[in-house]
């Protein structure tokens, strides 16, 4: 299924006239537009193979029928949202869900949309098939040396694929802790895990990253091996140069301030990038910006200063990627949803006046700064987020597109009504 280029230009004709009046409004109001133009058109957001089917609880999952049924079809899948925002040019895989059988097929499927290999994922945190040990106690951190070694070998292995389709950088994540006191030697499973992401870390190929994500809890509730962003600082730090602490914000207890935590791993050169989602009560993997707008601009704030006061391109500076779960929506319609808010925080953010704000942090002035903040998330940069995809080539309405071209229908139709996607 295809959006072409000239349906989504006849689309756009019947909104250019009331587009064109918001955005000359909302232009005469910015700073050097042109500079914040170019840089919304510049970012570009991963999509992860694994969110193009619907997700669930543990309670179930309902499919919404045209599922992706293999890699090139979840392929397909993002180059139709990249088709649409203009903002979704790479695709992030997750191994074993998403082995490439032809790499070279595979990538050229994806160059034919402009796609490129964003990080490449590894699972430990589930028994494979005809897998010989289990992870159930852990994968890393395990007091079995020959499971850890198991875990290295995959994470080897997804290296592998990575190289093969131009990918640069591994995300590691481990779901390895504890449900109960005294079930683990917090040292010695921190020192298995170090030993073993050591491991991993010498096969990395000389232009690689590696990102080491946390989370507080979940699967395991006492305790996690990476539990929060000072224990991956602390595993990325002995690592070396190229690994770096991945943040998900959904991988945070209760009113963290993530803001902070960014600002400071950016400080200290480990922030590696993120995986964006909301939430309300834990890791809810919702839709980016649906629950708190707010925090997610008050963490591209913080980015986009630090980042420039590093002297860092935004653009790939830093890995940027969606990790959410759809249970209820559309996935394609939550993903462009979720680029959309991505969008409009870091728009906001790139007019947020930095030497006022410079100058009222150093008067103590907090209702200034309070007032300067508020202004620039207030400022409805909507007009600008659409000029950016439209001068990209993308709709002025995406979901509109998708939606009036019955796209979800026409998947169904190519696919089938019960088809669940790969991989999940």
């Amino acid at each position: 299924m295809h959006i072409e280029k000239d349906t989504i230009k006849e689309h756009n004709q019947f909104l250019l006239k009331e587009h064109k009046k918001k955005f000359d409004y909302s232009a005469s109001e910015v700073t050097d537009v042109e500079n914040v133009l170019q840089k919304l058109m510049d970012f570009q957001v991963a999509i992860p193979s694994w969110a193009l089917g619907t997700g669930g609880t543990r309670f179930g999952r309902f499919s919404i029928g045209g599922e992706p049924r293999n890699l090139e079809e979840k392929i397909n899948d993002i180059a139709l949202l990249h088709a649409l925002n203009k903002s979704s040019g790479a695709i992030s895989l997750h191994i074993p869900w998403d082995i490439p059988e032809n790499s070279t097929h595979i990538k050229t499927v994806a160059a034919q949309y402009g796609l490129k290999f964003d990080a490449m994922n590894s699972n430990t945190f589930q028994d494979q098939p005809g897998q010989q040990l289990s992870y159930k106690f852990g994968s890393m951190q395990h007091v079995d040396k020959a499971v850890r070694l198991q875990a290295v070998s995959h994470n080897i292995e997804v290296i592998k694929y990575g190289m093969e389709l131009g990918s640069k950088s591994l995300t590691v994540w481990l779901s390895d802790g504890s449900c109960f006191p005294g079930q683990l030697n917090f040292r010695k499973a921190f020192q298995n895990t170090l030993e073993s992401l050591q491991q991993v870390y010498a096969a990395l190929p000389p232009d690689w990253k590696m990102f080491v994500e946390y989370k507080a809890y979940e699967p395991n509730f006492y305790s996690m091996t990476v539990g929060d962003w000072g224990q991956s600082l602390l595993y990325v730090s002995k690592l070396g140069n190229k690994a770096f602490t991945l943040v998900d914000l959904g991988h945070h207890l209760p009113n963290a301030n993530i803001e902070q935590i960014v600002s400071l791993l950016l400080m200290e050169g480990k922030l590696g990038g993120f995986h964006f989602n909301d939430s309300k009560y834990g890791d809810d993997d919702l839709t980016a910006g649906s629950i708190k707008p707010y925090q997610l601009f008050l963490i591209f704030n913080e980015l986009a200063e630090g980042m420039d006061a590093r002297g860092m391109n935004h653009a790939d500076g830093l890995a940027w990627m969606i990790d959410a779960s759809h249970n209820v929506k559309d996935p394609l319609e939550d993903l462009l949803q979720s680029v959309e808010a991505i969008k409009i925080a870091y728009a906001q953010a790139l007019l947020v006046d930095r030497k006022k704000l410079a100058e009222a942090q150093n008067n103590n002035d907090a209702v200034t700064t309070q007032e300067i903040l508020q202004h620039a998330f207030r400022t409805d940069v909507r007009p600008l987020v659409t000029e950016a995809r439209l001068r990209a080539g993308g709709a002025a309405d995406p979901i509109h597109v998708y939606r009036k071209e019955k796209t979800r229908e026409g998947l169904i139709k190519e696919r089938g009504s019960k088809i669940f996607a790969t991989g999940l």
